[in-house]
C-alpha cells in the first residue's frame, strides 16, 4: 500500500528511547488508577496491609477533587516516606518469590502512580518516631519536612488527573463515581470484619455526611462476618443466607450464600473474595451461578459472599495490573469445591423460602385509614380461647357422607383439624346435625415446620396453621417441584437413556475446540451425548439423548463449546434434559383448580417437610408463604 505506516516514525528505522521516570509513572497509573474508586482501593489496601483497626475514607465531587485516607496503622518513618513514593519500592515481599503473598499490594506501584497524576501528600507516625510528610504533584516530589501527627497515616490525594486532563472527559458524573467508590469500600469491609470502615462525603466542605459506617467486630468468624455482611448487604440478606464451610485438598470455602427465593435481577449482589483479596473472576462467577441452575430462571441471579482461603503458592494474584484477576494452579478444583458445597448447603435448607416474600406478602395489603392524628387506629380485643374456637370452627364444619381415600401418592396423615371434611374451605348447608364426634386432628401438626391444613381456597391455594402464624401454600407450584426432585432423582439413579443415530453426525471444529470439548466427552456421555473423534478437527455424534427426541448435533456441540468458553465448564445438556424434567412434572402435578381433601392437603404439606428444595417452585418462584400471627394482627390493628 501507498500510504505511510501510522506505527513507523519518518525516520528511516524507528529509534529506542528511554521513558523518564515522569511519563513511567503516568503510564503505570494509566493501568493501576481507572478512575477514583481504583485510587480508593489502593489507598485502603495499603491501610489495611499496615495492621489499621480503624480506616476513614473522605472523598469530595466524587474523588476527583479530594480523597483522604486515614488510618491508626504502623505508620511510617521520615526514611520510609521518599522510599515509598518510588516505583517497585514495598515493604510487603523481598521479592524472592512472587507466589508467597499474604497482602494486598506487593508491587509498589500505587503511591507513585498516583504522585504522577495528582497532587499527593502522606503524613505518617511511626511508633518510636517523629511524625514526617512528603508532597509530591505531577511526579515532582518536595523534601520531607516535620508534621504533627499522633499515630498512623495520613494520604491526601486532591486534583486526581490534573497532570493528564485528558483523563478527566473521561470520568463519569460525581454521583456516579461517589457508587463506585462506595462499591469499594463496602467490598473491602466485607472482607476484613475486624477493621472498622467510615466513607464520608466532605464536598462543599464541614464535617460532610457518613455515606457508610460498619464498625470493627470481634468473635467467632462467622458471627463476625454475618454482622459484617448484615451492615453491608443488609438485614434482609442476613437472613435469608445460608452458611457456607467446605474444604476439599486444602482449599476452604466459607461464606454465605442467599436462597434461591432471594434471588436478583441482576448479578449485583455476588461478591467474590481470594485469600480475603476482592475478585472478579468469570470462574468463580460461572461456579456461582452454575449452583444455582436448577433453581433459579436465567433472568433471575443468586445473591453470594463467598470467601476462599487457601495457600497463596496454590494461586497467582499477579495476573491483573489492578489485581481483580487470580488464576488457580487447579482451576477445577476450585469450581467444583462451590458448586458442590452450595447445592449441598441449599439441599439442607429443605424447604425453607426466603423471609421477603412474606415481606412482599403483607406490604401487598392495603393499610388502614389512618385517624385524624395521622396514627394507626388501635383496638383493644381479647383472643378468643382455644375452647371458643374449636366450638367455633366445629358449628361451621358441614358434614358430608364418607370420602374415598385420598388419590395423593404420598404418605396420608390423619386429620384436617377442625375443617376435615371441607372440601374447599367454604360455608355450606350441613345436610344434617352438628355431629359431636371427637376430632381427628393429628396430635401437634400445627407445631410442625408448614403447620396443619386449614382449608382450601379458589381451588388452589391450601391454609395451613403453625404455632405461631399461618401459611399459603400454592398447590401446583408445590406439587411440581415434589414430581420434579422425584422425576430427577429416578434420572441420577437409572442413567439418561442414549439413542443411537443410525447415521453418525460428523461436525468440524477448530483444533483447539475438538480436544477441549472431548475432553470432557465422559462426562457429557453420562447425559446421553456420545462423542467420539473422528480425524482431523471433526468428531462424530454417535448417541443422542433419548429424552430430547430429535435434536441439531451439531448446533448443541457449538453450544457447548461456548459455555466451555465461558464458564469453563458446561451444563447444557443436563439443563435441557432437566427442562424437559420440568415440563413433564408441570404437567403431572396436582392442577390449579382441583379441590383436595384434608387427608391430601396435609400429606402434600409434610411431603414438602422432607423433599429439599420444596420451598420454590423450578422457575425459583416461592411455593409457599408464612405470616407471623404477630404481623396479622397488626394488619387488623390488634395492640
Amino acid at each position: 500500500m501507498s500510504s505511510q505506516s501510522p506505527h513507523i516514525s519518518d525516520h528511516d528505522r524507528p529509534t529506542i528511547r528511554q521513558l523518564d521516570d515522569s511519563a513511567i509513572n503516568r503510564i503505570a497509573a494509566g493501568e493501576v488508577v481507572e478512575r477514583p474508586a481504583s485510587a480508593v482501593k489502593e489507598l485502603v489496601e495499603n491501610a489495611i496491609d499496615a495492621g489499621a483497626q480503624r480506616i476513614t475514607i473522605e472523598i469530595a465531587d466524587g474523588g476527583k477533587t479530594l480523597i483522604r485516607v486515614t488510618d491508626d496503622g504502623c505508620g511510617m518513618t521520615s526514611r520510609d516516606l521518599p522510599l515509598a513514593l518510588s516505583r517497585h519500592a514495598t515493604s510487603k515481599i523481598d521479592g524472592t518469590d512472587l507466589l508467597n503473598i499474604h497482602t494486598f499490594g506487593f508491587r509498589g506501584e500505587a503511591l507513585p502512580s498516583l504522585g504522577a497524576v495528582g497532587r499527593l501528600t502522606i503524613t505518617s507516625r511511626a511508633a518510636g518516631h517523629d511524625a514526617a510528610q512528603v508532597r509530591v504533584a505531577g511526579g515532582k516530589m518536595e523534601p520531607v519536612r516535620p508534621a504533627a501527627l499522633r499515630s498512623g497515616t495520613i494520604v491526601e490525594l486532591s486534583d486526581l488527573f490534573y497532570a493528564t486532563p485528558a483523563r478527566l472527559k473521561f470520568m463519569r458524573t460525581d454521583r456516579a463515581e461517589s457508587q463506585a467508590i462506595g462499591d469499594v469500600v463496602k467490598r473491602l469491609a466485607m472482607a476484613e470484619p475486624s477493621v472498622g470502615f467510615t466513607l464520608r462525603d466532605v464536598s462543599g466542605g464541614g464535617e460532610g455526611r457518613v455515606t457508610f459506617r460498619a464498625d470493627p467486630l470481634t468473635g467467632d468468624l462467622f458471627d463476625a462476618l454475618h454482622g459484617r455482611l448484615a451492615a453491608v448487604l443488609g438485614r434482609e440478606f442476613a437472613e435469608n443466607a445460608l452458611r457456607i464451610d467446605a474444604t476439599r485438598e486444602g482449599i476452604r470455602l466459607f461464606g454465605y450464600a442467599a436462597l434461591p427465593t432471594y434471588s436478583r435481577g441482576a448479578a449485583v449482589a455476588q461478591f467474590l473474595f481470594v485469600n480475603s483479596r476482592p475478585v472478579k473472576d468469570k470462574m468463580l462467577t460461572g461456579a456461582l451461578r452454575g449452583a444455582y441452575f436448577d433453581f433459579l430462571s436465567r433472568d433471575r441471579h443468586p445473591a453470594a459472599a463467598l470467601f476462599i482461603d487457601c495457600d497463596p503458592t496454590l494461586v497467582d494474584v499477579n495476573v491483573h495490573p489492578a489485581k481483580s484477576e487470580v488464576r488457580f494452579r487447579d482451576p477445577g478444583l476450585a469450581r467444583g469445591l462451590i458448586v458442590s458445597a452450595l447445592r449441598h448447603a441449599l439441599a439442607e435448607a429443605g424447604h425453607r423460602a426466603s423471609t421477603t416474600v412474606a415481606g412482599a406478602t403483607l406490604g401487598a395489603m392495603r393499610p388502614e385509614v389512618p385517624t385524624a392524628t395521622g396514627a394507626a387506629r388501635v383496638y383493644q380485643m381479647d383472643r378468643p380461647s382455644m375452647g371458643a374456637r374449636t366450638a367455633s370452627y366445629a358449628g361451621l364444619r358441614p358434614e358430608f357422607a364418607p370420602a374415598p381415600s385420598p388419590t395423593y401418592g404420598a404418605p396420608v396423615t390423619e386429620g384436617f383439624a377442625e375443617l376435615q371434611d371441607a372440601y374447599s374451605g367454604r360455608i355450606t348447608e350441613a345436610p344434617g346435625p352438628v355431629s359431636d364426634a371427637p376430632e381427628t386432628t393429628a396430635p401437634g401438626a400445627e407445631h410442625l415446620p408448614l403447620g396443619a391444613a386449614r382449608g382450601q381456597v379458589h381451588e388452589n391455594y391450601i391454609i395451613a396453621q403453625t404455632a405461631d402464624g399461618m401459611v399459603i401454600v400454592d398447590q401446583h407450584a408445590a406439587h411440581e417441584r415434589l414430581v420434579y426432585e422425584k422425576l430427577k432423582q429416578q434420572m441420577a439413579e437409572n442413567g439418561v437413556a442414549a439413542q443411537a443415530l443410525l447415521i453418525p453426525e460428523i461436525v468440524e471444529l477448530g483444533s483447539n475446540d475438538c480436544a477441549r470439548i472431548l475432553a470432557h466427552a465422559e462426562e457429557l456421555k453420562k447425559f446421553g451425548l456420545g462423542l467420539e473423534a473422528f480425524g482431523g478437527n471433526a468428531l462424530a455424534v454417535r448417541e443422542t439423548p433419548a429424552l430430547l427426541g430429535e435434536v441439531n448435533a451439531e448446533a448443541m456441540v457449538k453450544d457447548i463449546l461456548d459455555e466451555l468458553d465461558d464458564q469453563g465448564e458446561s451444563q447444557l445438556v443436563q439443563a435441557r434434559l432437566e427442562a424437559i424434567l420440568s415440563r413433564v412434572a408441570c404437567h403431572g402435578s396436582i392442577r390449579s383448580g382441583r379441590r383436595m381433601r384434608g387427608e391430601e392437603m396435609n400429606a402434600l404439606l409434610r411431603e414438602m417437610e422432607a423433599t429439599p428444595h420444596s420451598g420454590q417452585c423450578n422457575h425459583g418462584r416461592p411455593t409457599y408463604v408464612e405470616l407471623k400471627l404477630a404481623d396479622i394482627e397488626r394488619l387488623f390493628g390488634r395492640s
